[in-house]
């Protein structure tokens, strides 16, 4: 005779126990997929926006006359609040285009950057053209329309190469978010994270290069790290083409995360103007484009321990 088994309880899940741990567990993988799928809409969305925001690449809005209107009280603001220094003007060429390279500082305040577009406009006088690549979150964002009216435009290698066309001097900045974002106790260090594009753009032009090196920016604001594994991981370098989601202390919202403006501390700003590198002549007429890069920010950084070393104390200067 063969032996009736009882069927099987029915399994319920209740919460406890492996299905109800398997249930939550299920349910909480779709809520975190759901959550992803939300952030990167949200993000695909701001991203188009910005697309959309970012202007046509025609430089003549650059407007002489405002500048000319503005540089007096800028130039006296910059001198009062950052105590500004510019050293050594002189040794961009008088005309023509030419490609400056710059250690980028300060967030997205860059105050050095601006220290160095109303220096070079007072120098050169405002009719000398002058184009600053910008990022492109920098030249949508409503109420920045005075970057473009000085000369920004959005960082692309069109924008660069017909800025040089038109015999402008180009201010770049290989660092990018990556090195303006740094922490701050990295204030005197260089670092372009690899990147050699300038030095393609210089030969391709046939224009030389003028390294510029400042230090004080990373001091307006207390920067604690770069946030780029966060930033990779949000997919905000593919998005938004940002390589960063800083972590900082700045006024006047104190703990910050992400690229967003402050109020800049008073830190003394002091920018130098090496001397131009004509590629060619001094790396021969098919240089290796890594060995100019290495011995441009070589150069870069010997001048920006240099000034460092002037400095008393960070911040004070």
């Amino acid at each position: 005779m063969s032996e009736k088994r009882a069927p099987a309880p029915e399994t319920r899940s209740n919460g406890s126990g492996p299905a109800g741990a398997n249930g939550a567990s299920a349910h909480g993988a779709g809520n975190g997929r759901a959550d992803r799928g939300l952030v990167g809409r949200l993000v695909s969305e701001v991203s188009k926006q910005v697309e959309r925001r970012v202007p046509d690449a025609d430089l003549d809005v650059r407007d002489p006359d405002y500048i000319r209107e503005n540089l007096p009280a800028l130039w006296l603001l910059a001198t009062l609040w950052f105590r500004a220094t510019v050293r050594g003007m002189h040794r961009i060429p008088e005309e023509g285009p030419v490609l400056i390279v710059g250690n980028h500082s300060g967030g997205v305040v860059i105050p050095d950057s601006h220290v160095f577009t109303l220096a070079f406009n007072a120098h050169f006088g405002v009719e000398r053209r002058f184009h600053q690549l910008a990022h492109n979150l920098a030249v949508s964002i409503p109420g920045l329309g005075i970057l473009r009216k000085f000369g920004a435009v959005a960082a692309s290698h069109e924008n660069a190469d017909a800025a040089l066309e038109k015999g402008a001097a180009l201010l770049v900045y290989p660092g990018g978010d990556h090195e303006t974002f740094r922490p701050s106790w990295q204030s005197s260090r260089i670092d372009f994270g690899g990147r050699a594009g300038f030095v393609d753009l210089a030969v391709r032009r046939d224009v030389p290069i003028v390294p510029v090196v400042a230090i004080g920016g990373q001091e307006t604001a207390l920067f604690l790290t770069q946030g780029e594994r966060i930033a990779k991981l949000l997919g905000l370098d593919k998005l938004l083409r940002l390589k960063a989601l800083p972590i900082f202390l700045g006024l006047p919202f104190g703990l910050t995360i992400g690229p967003f403006p402050y109020l800049p501390l008073p830190a003394k700003i002091t920018v130098e103007v090496l001397e131009a590198i004509n590629v060619r002549e001094e790396f021969g007429e098919d240089p290796d484009h890594d060995e100019v890069a290495r011995e441009v920010t070589g150069r870069m950084q010997r001048a920006l321990d240099r000034l460092a070393a002037e400095r008393r104390l960070p911040f004070v200067g």
